[in-house]
């Protein structure tokens, strides 16, 4: 009487092996490696749901700095067009360009250039802020908050920092140089940029 029992307990490990070996080798073909654990398979869903998540941070980036370019060329192109105008109606009228009155959509269009800047990275925006006009790259600059200049100066490289600079400085300098007065001494620098 042992003996049937014994040899059924046998039977029943042998089909129980069997089922642990096909299991074994479904996942093994599913993983590409059969010892993998569950631990191995969380860090490893986990490292591929960082990646996805970079992946959708780092488009959502490009197609921000897609958009600044996108802009801030158009912003160059419309002031070139503004220019040329601008010197043809004064060719025709013969006097001055630009009377002053209510500000132009240019201006605000280097207001809205400007907040687009200040909301992005300083690295990010000081790689696309080289490629402007230094005109564009002035007037931008005039309408940012100075922290967010200084961030993008600091980000860009060093002969373009500087040569935007040099050109704030020429643009707050001229306006003084003027009503200089013989036996007066020259007024303090008022600020470069209004922020």
């Amino acid at each position: 009487m042992a003996r049937p029992t014994l040899l059924l307990l046998t039977a029943g490990v042998a089909g129980l092996a069997a089922v642990a070996n096909a299991a074994t080798i479904a996942t093994g073909a599913q993983d590409n490696s059969p010892n993998t654990t569950r631990l191995g398979n969380a860090i490893t869903q986990d490292m591929n749901d960082r990646d996805a998540a970079a992946a959708r941070r780092k488009r959502g980036l490009d197609l921000r700095e897609q958009a600044a370019k996108a802009a801030s060329a158009r912003l160059a192109a419309d002031v070139e067009a503004r220019k040329k105008q601008d010197e043809a109606q004064q060719q025709v009228a013969g006097g001055p360009a630009g009377a002053p009155g209510a500000p132009s959509s240019a201006d605000s269009q280097f207001d809205e250039l400007a907040r687009i800047y200040q909301a992005m990275k300083p690295k990010a925006a000081a790689v696309v802020f080289e490629q402007l006009d230094m005109e564009v790259q002035m007037k931008v600059a005039q309408r940012m908050r100075e922290r967010s200049t200084a961030m993008i100066m600091a980000a860009m490289t060093p002969k373009g920092a500087a040569t935007l600079s040099m050109a704030m400085a020429r643009r707050g300098a001229k306006p003084q140089a003027q009503p200089q007065t013989a036996g007066r001494a020259p007024a303090a620098p008022a600020g470069a940029a209004r922020r």
